[in-house]
């Protein structure tokens, strides 16, 4: 349930490995044992909160607060069961909750799945601020949150955590815990795939479920995506990083399921596991029950935050609207009439891009805008590339899923970034299990005679597989062997990693906005450290990508 209340402060003081076919039976067994297993053996005081508290989506006036409170054991995400519950918050500009300037509350019930989301405003722009909600005598743990600066404000600088595709199976969640501690974060960014709908054992894991899915069979109902949601949201270092800074969330295929377009999915077998809509709507209602993500559209999660004159960003829905992807080499991907925004969305997008008067255009943009082009990669490697990839073992330049499926938008957009000299456009991008650094051309065929229109950074996976773990070979191999081919066939791309887990770093400036990579030592470790991999910028003006040899 979401509630609005106006505070008393001043007001000036958002390796698919291949489909595995679902059974019946497993869409139709009982959800007493999957859902009980979705929260810890702790429940038993109650009301409590398990899940933990978050915020998102900062504005200059206010912030969306986020949390899940179980009135009574039995009430596990998914079970439809528990009373109705009175559930207050709290914000204050101190962690001790002396100064406090705004506080309501809200009765919850089974029909949100006890789930609370707060509309703060009245709030004053770019202030630390503290939270906590309360039930039944119970508090929550306090958080941290951040609004934005006053959309006239000069900023010096933002920085931003940015991530992508965190599959509960194949480990943990360091990445998470790495970036809380960090503690200079204005907000960070997830670019999607923030849950996996695939059952135990059914998506890259190589070989190994580090920790099993509850339920354990593939999502396809409401109860299911909230049971999954459910069971993320009780990850220690994903609770973590919800309550140290404001998370600005996207979503991509996995939230829903597997390469999903706006009238099915790859992973979604038509009558067997029921209907599309029903599906899509119960994987995007239990997405704004269980995500602080104030919706713009309904049932999207395209909208725009602005910091300040420094940077705005225009947050993408690129599954709502789309077309079915094609099959690779058919000659459909340059049709007009196919799209990966929708003509509304497209439209939105290249206003807000020539109306912004900020320093920087970000685009949280869920699947890579660069073109792909394979080359000629040898068999051994090809292979795995092309399972992970979603491409045809042949190598076709083609990855239809992402941009490179859709290039009629593709080309309308950086056209229109180039006739109306729209500079310093940054695509942030997440998808691909790997992490790039990236010139997005005008004409991939003649770069770099041809201009760049923008820049793309593209982060690797949280815990997803890339390279290394599908060849199931030691880490780095990939990308010694496969990286200089990719960037021979690209001359657009100034690095990619294949093989390695983490997340960035996004630092900006007047002058430059810079992506530091970071890397985990063990996906599988709960304990993983964290080591600084490269970092790249993009220096004000120039819609060009450089190496730089020091992170911010």
């Amino acid at each position: 349930m979401t509630s609005r209340i106006r505070s008393h402060a001043s007001p000036d003081s958002p390796a698919p490995s291949r489909r595995t076919v679902v059974k019946a039976a497993a869409a139709g067994a009982a959800l007493a044992a999957p859902l009980a297993a979705a929260i810890p053996a702790r429940a038993a005081q109650a009301p409590a909160f398990l899940h933990g508290v978050a915020s998102g989506d900062p504005l200059p006036d206010g912030v969306l607060l986020w949390t899940r409170v179980t009135p009574v054991p039995e009430a596990v995400p998914g079970s439809g069961l528990g009373p109705a519950v009175e559930v207050s918050w709290t914000v204050a500009l101190d962690k001790a909750f002396t100064n406090i300037v705004a506080k309501g509350s809200t009765t919850v019930t089974a029909a949100s799945d006890h789930t609370v989301k707060a509309d703060i405003r009245g709030l004053a722009p770019a202030t630390d601020y503290w939270f906590r909600f309360s039930a039944g005598g119970t508090d929550s743990p306090a958080a941290r949150t951040r609004t934005a600066p006053a959309a006239d404000a000069a900023v010096a600088s933002l920085r931003f955590g940015v991530v992508s595709c965190a599959n509960w199976e194949g480990g943990y969640f360091a990445s998470y815990r790495h970036l809380a501690t960090r503690g200079d974060l204005d907000a960070w960014l997830h670019l999607g795939d923030y849950i996996y709908e695939y059952g135990t054992g059914e998506y890259g894991t190589r070989d190994t479920v580090v920790r099993p899915h509850a339920p354990t069979h593939e999502i396809l109902t409401l109860a299911d995506y909230r049971t999954r949601h459910g069971r993320y949201k009780t990850d220690p270092d994903l609770q973590s990083l919800h309550a140290t800074a404001p998370v600005i969330a996207i979503w991509d295929d996995h939230e829903m399921a597997n390469d999903a377009w706006s009238g099915g999915a790859q992973n979604h077998t038509e009558g067997a596991e029921g209907t599309w809509a029903a599906r899509q709507a119960a994987a995007k209602q239990a997405y704004f029950e269980w995500m602080p993500v104030r919706p713009a559209i309904a049932g999207t999660t395209y909208r725009r935050l602005r910091f300040g004159k420094l940077a705005d960003l225009s947050l993408l829905d690129l599954r709502s609207f789309r077309s079915q992807q094609v099959s690779v080499g058919d000659g459909e991907v340059d049709d007009p009439d196919r799209t990966i925004t929708g003509r509304a969305q497209l439209d939105w997008l290249k206003a807000g891009l020539k109306a912004s008067d900020t320093t920087w255009r970000l685009v949280g943009n869920s699947v890579m805008i660069s073109p792909f082009a394979i080359g000629s990669l040898t068999a051994d490697l090809l292979k795995p590339l092309a399972e992970l990839l979603g491409l045809p073992r042949e190598g076709l330049a083609l990855i239809p899923d992402q941009w490179d499926g859709y290039t009629d938008d593709r080309r309308e957009l950086l056209a229109h970034l180039r006739d109306n000299a729209i500079r310093n456009t940054v695509f942030l991008t997440g998808d691909i299990h790997m992490a790039w650094a990236n010139d997005v051309p005008l004409n991939a065929g003649t770069y770099p005679l041809s201009a760049s229109a923008a820049t793309e950074f593209v982060v690797t996976s949280v815990t997803s597989d890339n390279i290394d773990d599908i060849l199931k070979v030691p880490e780095g191999t990939g990308t010694a062997l496969a990286s200089p081919l990719i960037r021979a066939a690209n001359r657009h791309v100034h690095w990619v990693d294949t093989d390695r887990h983490g997340y960035g770093v996004l630092d900006i400036t007047a002058e430059r906005a810079q992506m530091d990579y970071y890397v985990l030592s063990d996906r599988t470790k709960a304990t993983a450290t964290s080591s600084w991999a490269r970092s790249y910028r993009t220096r004000s003006g120039t819609q060009k990508v450089e190496r730089t040899y020091d992170p911010v």
